[in-house]
C-alpha cells in the first residue's frame, strides 16, 4: 500500500511503543474482564478466581530470581505453551504466574512445574515471605552499595520454608535496594535490606575537566554539598569540585553526573535494615518503614550478618504477632521498644527519627516504655 499523507497513519507498520495490554491476556480473563466476583487460595502457591457467571481462572504462582538467562525464559515459555496456551504473567515482586480455566488442569500444570526441580518453586501467596523484589546490584548499577541478587539470594535460601507455606501472622514482603536512591520498595516494605554509602565521593582532580560538567555535577547535589573547587594537579591549577562532606548524605547523584567522582568503597559500602513499611490499606493505613539496623558488612558471597539479622526478625514477630497482624503494625502495637527488646537488636541513636520535616511521626509525649534496650539511653 502507498503512503497517503491525507491519512498516514493508514497502514503505518511501527515497532514504537508498547502492544495493547489486552492482546496478552488469556482468553477467559479477556472475556470476564470487571466481573470477578471473588478469589481465594486453594493451596500455597495457588490461586483461584470466580467470575460472576461461574467462570474461574485457576492460578499458580512460582517465585523467580528476576535476573534471568536466555534459557530459563524459554522453559517459561514452554510451559506456557503446554498449558496456557502460551499465555504468562510476572506479577510486580517477578513472581511467574501461570493460568488455567480449568481445575482439572491444575495438577498437570504442577506436574510440568516440579519437573524441572526446584527451578520454579511454587508459594508466594497467602501468609507467607513473597518472592523479594530487589534492584540491580554490582551486576548492572552504576552506584550500588551493596549486591542485589546475591544477598537476595542468600536470604531467600535462608528463609525458603516460608515461601510454599502460609504458617506467618500475615504475608511478609521483603525488599532490597542496592543504594538509597531506592530503586526497589524499601520504603514499603516489611523488612527491607538497603545498601548504604558512609563515605563521601572519591574526586579525581586530574579526570573532572575531561568527563564531567562541572555545573551539572554541582547542580546534581540535593543538599548544595558540590561546590566549585581549583585543583593542584602536577604543578598546574585546574578547575574541579570539592564535597562539604558534613552536608553529603552519600546519594551518588553527583556520579550520575561526573564519573571523576566514585562512591563505591569497599569499607564504608554496606547494609542498613528497615522495618515496618507496607502498601495495604487494610486494618491500618500505609506505612514507611524505619530503620532498625544502620549498618551490617558487605561480606560476600553470602551475607550471613545480613541472613541472620532478617531471620531473627522474622522468627520474633512470627511468635509474637496476631493473626494478620503486618510486622510494623505488630512493633506498633508492642511499642518500638519493646520490639528491639523482642528481636534482640541493639536500640542504637541512628534510629531516632531527627529528620526536621518529620513533625507528625514524632513521639512529642513524656511517655516513655523502659526496656532493656533503652535503658543504655535514659541514663
Amino acid at each position: 500500500m502507498g503512503y497517503d499523507p491525507k491519512n498516514p497513519m493508514v497502514g503505518r507498520i511501527t515497532d514504537l511503543g508498547p502492544r495493547y495490554y489486552g492482546d496478552f491476556l488469556p482468553p477467559v480473563i479477556k472475556a470476564n474482564k470487571g466481573t470477578w466476583l471473588y478469589h481465594e487460595i486453594v493451596e500455597p502457591g495457588v490461586l483461584m478466581h470466580v467470575a460472576e457467571n461461574g467462570a474461574k481462572v485457576f492460578t499458580i504462582r512460582c517465585g523467580s530470581p528476576r535476573v534471568a538467562t536466555v534459557n530459563y525464559i524459554r522453559d517459561i515459555c514452554d510451559i506456557a505453551d503446554k498449558h496456557c496456551d502460551g499465555f504468562l504473567r510476572f506479577t510486580t515482586r517477578n513472581n511467574i504466574e501461570f493460568m488455567v480455566d480449568s481445575k482439572d488442569k491444575v495438577e498437570p500444570l504442577k506436574a510440568t512445574i516440579k519437573s524441572y526441580g526446584s527451578k520454579f518453586p511454587i508459594g508466594g501467596t497467602g501468609a507467607c515471605v513473597t518472592n523479594i523484589v530487589h534492584t540491580q546490584g554490582w551486576l548492572h548499577c552504576h552506584t550500588p552499595a551493596t549486591d542485589a541478587s546475591g544477598p537476595v539470594k542468600a536470604v531467600m535460601d535462608d528463609l525458603f520454608e516460608y515461601f510454599g507455606s502460609m504458617q506467618l501472622p500475615a504475608q511478609v514482603r521483603i525488599a532490597l535496594a542496592c543504594c538509597l536512591n531506592m530503586c526497589g520498595a524499601v520504603h514499603a516494605s516489611d523488612i527491607a535490606i538497603l545498601g548504604i554509602h558512609r563515605k563521601p565521593p572519591m574526586i579525581d582532580h586530574a579526570r573532572v575537566t575531561g568527563v564531567c560538567e562541572i555545573p551539572l555535577a554541582i547542580a546534581s547535589c540535593p543538599l548544595g554539598a558540590v561546590k566549585p573547587f581549583k585543583a593542584i594537579v602536577n604543578g598546574e591549577e585546574v578547575k574541579s569540585v570539592k564535597v562539604n562532606a558534613e552536608r553529603c548524605m552519600f546519594c551518588g547523584n553527583c556520579y550520575t553526573m561526573c564519573p571523576a567522582m566514585p562512591l563505591a568503597d569497599p569499607e564504608g559500602d554496606g547494609i542498613a535494615i528497615l522495618v515496618g513499611g507496607k502498601v495495604s490499606n487494610s486494618k491500618s493505613a500505609p506505612k514507611f518503614s524505619k530503620l532498625v539496623v544502620p549498618f551490617l558488612p558487605n561480606n560476600t558471597p553470602r551475607w550471613p550478618e545480613v541472613v541472620a539479622c532478617v531471620r531473627q526478625i522474622l522468627v520474633a514477630y512470627a511468635k509474637d504477632a496476631k493473626k494478620y497482624e503486618r510486622i510494623g503494625e505488630w512493633a506498633e502495637r508492642i511499642g518500638w521498644e519493646k520490639f528491639f527488646e523482642k528481636t534482640n537488636l541493639p536500640f542504637t541513636e541512628k534510629s531516632i527519627d531527627d529528620y526536621r520535616l518529620a513533625y507528625d511521626t514524632w513521639r512529642t509525649t513524656t511517655q516513655f516504655k523502659y526496656t532493656s534496650h533503652t535503658a543504655a539511653y535514659t541514663k
